[in-house]
């Protein structure tokens, strides 16, 4: 891989996860189509390198608000989708390895992967902006959250996304949080998710090929974007919060509708 394309790993990896810390989205959901769109790597290995920059910034960023006091995670619903989410991580990984193994153009299951997270994209954008007027639930049983967390699990797993905004559609719609809250929240079930879908990659050595410089650069950039969305977070309203992930549900919709364009 020639050198400039190691900046842009790490550039993609940087941007995506301020933007990811910012609105609570992990970064994936930027760093998996993005990184695609160059073709120098295969599916699978975009996606575990995805995977694991978006495990570093969520270790850093729910960390970081632990140790501070400042979290606003709320365990008694916050844990139970954790929960979920880590186990549907396990599932969404085997459903990826499965459909992989089953097709012949490593290609055709970038293209569904691509279309899968356009529909959610399209989907959350759609209602974010009609958010206002959508009457919300309080879900408060362990086992709904359970439940809920475990769809969330599969979806962000088999998409190598690491969350993305389907988590923050959840949390609006089922527990009526604000954005910074759900943000926060989503985070904390991203990192669970992301933990077991890297332990069940390295169990069942699927780990695919990637150069060991490349995931350092990711990691790196993913640490340093949380540190830095962190940061801005705080000091920005919610309404420009609101913005900023609109502004990205259209980014990422207009590179997924390429992407899909590219693999078929």
């Amino acid at each position: 891989m020639s050198g400039y394309l190691y900046v842009i790993f790490l550039a993609v990896s940087f941007v995506a996860s301020v933007a990811g810390a910012i609105c609570g989205i992990g970064g994936g959901v930027l760093i998996k189509p993005l990184l695609d769109t160059f073709g120098v790597l295969s599916v699978a290995s975009i996606s575990f390198l995805s995977g694991c920059t978006v495990l570093a910034m969520t270790c850093y960023s729910v960390g970081k608000s632990k140790l501070s006091g400042e979290s606003k995670v709320d365990l008694k619903t916050g844990t139970p989708l954790a929960i979920g989410a880590a186990i549907g991580g396990v599932v969404g990984k085997m459903m990826f390895q499965a459909i992989a193994a089953m097709s012949t153009d490593p290609n055709k299951v970038g293209a569904v992967q691509a279309a899968c997270l356009l529909v959610i994209t399209f989907g959350t954008m759609v209602y974010t902006v009609n958010k206002d007027k959508v009457h919300t639930l309080h879900v408060k049983n362990a086992a709904a959250c359970i439940l809920i967390g475990l769809v969330l699990g599969i979806c962000s797993s088999f998409l190598g996304i690491g969350g993305g905004p389907i988590n923050l559609v959840v949390l609006f719609y089922f527990f009526s949080m604000d954005t910074k809250v759900a943000a926060e929240n989503s985070l904390y079930i991203i990192l669970f998710s992301q933990i077991t879908s890297l332990i069940n990659t390295l169990v069942t050595r699927t780990v695919p090929e990637f150069g060991f410089l490349l995931l350092v650069l990711m990691v790196g950039g993913g640490i340093m974007g949380g540190v830095v969305g962190r940061m801005v977070n705080k000091k920005i309203e919610e309404k420009t919060v609101n913005r900023l992930f609109i502004v990205l549900m259209i980014i990422i919709m207009m590179i997924n509708v390429y992407n899909i364009y590219q693999f078929m």
